[in-house]
């Protein structure tokens, strides 16, 4: 038995082709694990297609025909992920939903693609297709995962999976020569997903990809960071993102490394330090997360450990990178980190699951150049990419040795790139989508006729590196009332690297200057208050305490100073801010599923507290409406005090400039 997944002939066009020759050349080798309570299971890749096969002839058993839209709604599970190859094999299309959508959110997706067949995780998601069934009126077939909770229900028209495995075995002898044969029709052409996009502007849009899309774009970035079959990856984000089917589905059968699909939430980074993942991607907001959590245990150390910490972190920021980059590093510098790396870095990068990575990517939101600088300095390979759901994800990526925090990398073997005359970029590849499903209007404003692609982003390449820097969504890329450029995203991440600060928007387009609504960290910000013995009742008042905002202040001023230096940016400093007396939530709409600010929806929701950052108000009255979590609407009313912040004056920002 061969060990490597050889590249692709013209066999090779879908992924269950690429499914029936992992099985074949690397059967033996884990494919998928699972841990449920408590305990890894693993299936290798043989395994894997005969339970996949069996799915598939119990799909066909129940009816699912060629062109069929079956959603997936669930936690990222091995028999979601077979699901969707199982779909493929009988000529469907897979369509993997949010778990955390609320009913209406899964409504517009179900009735929009036309769904049949749907696959639900658990209890909770047959209970959302249930409700808006009636908005859904194609729904024919629901099958199940987890059987708790499921044995009252009507099975008329309801499986659960296994069952439906079962009966696909029974009828093998029957309906193998139809699955064959579907199988065998697939080419480069025929529709491998289709997945729905954040809705940041309005209704999610269904971005159709095709096989050819897919599959070569995970051949050509599996090459480009040298991924192979002994490569691990952790599969916990949410599996309706693209980035979780390049990586999960893309990128597994391509190379036929390992997925691992963790318990739960809750266990999600227990399970990540277990196994270890030599590929990993999360989104700047884990990045964040966790170096928050890490700079809320060294303020509960010792002061020695304390003391250790930041002198070696003052090392690995000095030396760190440069040794990552494999850049001459003097021999006292070597030994320093050495010391470091055996004091602080191993066990930090143990504690985090990350001692075994060896490519790592962020992407989805710009990252904070001083947490990407964090994690790199430790010696995580951590990279940037840049992409999106209508080009299979990747349109750049950072190569080995010319990584930096403030681009985004080279383009995407494959891909090409152009900056448009108002700054847009503009890119064209293998991977660029075939059309938005049911909706010729947007494809053709999205895609022109010769390929390329209107990202909607603002961005340049780097004179120095060639590297394109990416400066902020082109929508949200202004003016300020005296014509200097408006940037919020810039500003943003420059505050969300601070622990105390989870999520930050700031305004000022066509106004004489910035302001800011902020988020506090609840977990950061209460550890504060505990170790001060500062008692509070709820989120609303921890975040209104006077101690709060001064912290919240020094913040806002370090990073106006930070901003100042920067000549093309340096009117985006903020002179007004408040802290928000609710965290900005998806199901309130503030925020889309994958956590991008809904700067409209802010804006209009909370017109007369940015009404009040303009006015010269010290206070505001303000009345909210929000969803708690078994989906009941209420109002959370609080009185806000609004803050001024010191700014670099317009001469020291020229000396800055200069």
């Amino acid at each position: 038995m061969a060990q490597q997944a050889e590249p692709a002939d013209a066999g090779l066009q879908s992924i269950p082709a690429l499914l029936a020759r992992n099985a074949e050349r690397l059967g033996g080798r884990p494919a998928y694990r699972e841990k449920e309570f408590g305990i890894w299971q693993s299936w290798s890749w043989a395994e894997a297609e005969k339970e996949i096969r069996a799915l598939a002839l119990g799909m066909l058993n129940l009816g699912l025909a060629p062109g069929d839209h079956v959603a997936v709604i669930g936690r990222n599970r091995p028999a979601h992920y077979w699901a969707m190859i199982a779909a493929q094999m009988c000529g469907a299309v897979p369509v993997p939903l949010y778990q955390d959508a609320v009913a209406e959110e899964m409504s517009y997706v179900l009735g929009h693609c036309g769904a049949r067949f749907v696959i639900c995780g658990d209890q909770e998601q047959v209970d959302k297709v249930l409700e808006v069934q009636e908005h859904a009126p194609g729904v024919e077939q629901i099958i199940y995962t987890d059987k708790r909770g499921m044995r009252k229900y009507d099975h008329s028209r309801m499986n659960a999976l296994e069952d439906v495995q079962s009966e696909g075995r029974a009828a093998a002898q029957r309906l193998s020569a139809e699955l064959d044969a579907r199988i065998a029709a697939l080419d480069y052409d025929s529709t491998c997903v289709m997945l729905y996009t954040s809705g940041t502007t309005g209704k999610p849009k269904g971005v159709v990809l095709s096989n050819r899309n897919i599959i070569e774009t995970a051949r050509n970035t599996s090459e480009f960071d040298k991924l192979t079959y002994r490569d691990e990856v952790l599969a916990y984000l949410p599996m309706a993102w693209v980035g979780d089917f390049i990586f999960s589905m893309g990128q597994a059968t391509w190379t036929g490394f390992t997925v691992n699909c963790p318990e739960s939430a809750a266990t999600m980074m227990t399970d990540l330090r277990e196994i270890g993942p030599t590929y990993f991607f999360a989104p700047p907001r884990v990045f964040e997360g966790q170096l928050t959590n890490v700079m809320i245990r060294m303020e509960d150390a010792g002061r020695f450990k304390r003391w250790l910490f930041r002198h070696y972190m003052k090392v690995a920021n000095r030396v760190g990178p440069s040794l990552l980059d494999r850049k001459p590093v003097g021999l006292g510098g070597r030994l320093a980190y050495g010391l470091g790396k055996l004091f602080i870095y191993g066990p930090l990068k143990n504690t985090l699951g990350y001692s075994r990575i060896r490519v790592g990517y962020t992407a989805g939101e710009a990252i904070g150049p001083e947490i990407f600088d964090f994690y790199r300095s430790l010696g995580i390979n951590l990279k940037q990419l840049y992409g999106q759901t209508e080009a299979s994800v990747f349109i750049t990526q950072q190569p080995d040795g010319g990584v930096r925090s403030d681009t985004v990398g080279v383009p995407s073997p494959g891909v090409e790139l152009k900056i448009g005359d108002t700054g847009e970029v503009f890119y064209r590849s293998p991977g660029t989508f075939v059309e938005y499903y049911q909706n010729p209007e947007s494809t053709a404003s999205t895609k022109d006729p010769e390929g390329w692609v209107a990202t909607g982003d603002a961005g340049f390449f780097d004179q120095e590196t060639g590297q394109l820097r990416i400066i902020d969504r082109a929508k949200d890329v202004g003016k300020m009332a005296d014509g200097t450029m408006f940037a919020p995203k810039f500003v943003e991440n420059k505050l969300k690297f601070y622990p105390n600060i989870l999520e930050a928007v700031v305004l000022g387009n066509g106004r004489d200057y910035c302001t800011a609504m902020i988020n506090i960290d609840l977990s950061a910000v209460g550890n504060w208050a505990e170790r001060n013995n500062i008692a509070y009742a709820s989120y609303q008042e921890l975040a209104g305490h006077p101690h709060v905002y001064a912290a919240i202040r020094s913040h806002v001023e370090e990073v106006n100073r930070s901003v100042a230096e920067d000549p093309m940016l340096s009117g985006c400093q903020i002179h007004r801010f408040l802290v928000l007396h609710k965290e900005l939530d998806a199901d309130d709409g503030e925020l889309t599923r994958t956590r991008k600010v809904r700067r409209a929806v802010i804006a209009e929701k909370f017109s007369d507290l940015v009404t009040a950052l303009y006015d010269g108000s010290d206070t505001v009255y303000t009345e909210t409406e929000v969803t708690y979590e078994d989906g009941r609407k209420g109002k959370i009313k609080a009185t806000l005090k609004l803050e001024n912040a010191e700014v670099v004056p317009g001469d020291e920002q020229k000396v800055a400039a200069e």
